[in-house]
């Protein structure tokens, strides 16, 4: 799980290590498939949403091919504020829902 501040989509230090540790796993074990899903609180519009999801999966996908995943293994994903891990109502700044998770199948 690769968390996200508020209304951004860049990597944070934290994020970083989430992913190095994500792109060890999958180099490790001989990923066949990779998953990246991003995910918004319902803070902003729908359309906003969805738009700020795909940066994150993409940013999420980007760096795990820039520590040497296979790109052909990868699948990118967006949800916006549809299937939070924190049911909220609309408009709630939930820092759990900002979010893209890493599916690893081996």
């Amino acid at each position: 799980m690769v968390y996200f501040p508020f209304d951004q989509y860049v990597l944070t230090p934290e994020a970083q290590a989430v992913v190095q540790q994500a792109a060890e796993y999958a180099k490790g074990g001989g990923a066949s498939k990779i998953v990246v899903t991003g995910h918004t609180d319902t803070s902003g519009s729908d359309r906003y949403n969805q738009k700020l999801s795909e940066r994150r999966a993409k940013a999420v996908a980007d760096g795990l091919v820039s520590l040497g995943v296979n790109a052909t293994a990868l699948a990118v994903d967006w949800k916006g504020e549809k299937d939070p891990a924190v049911a909220t109502g609309d408009g709630v700044k939930e820092p759990l829902n900002r979010r893209s998770t890493v599916s690893i199948t081996f």
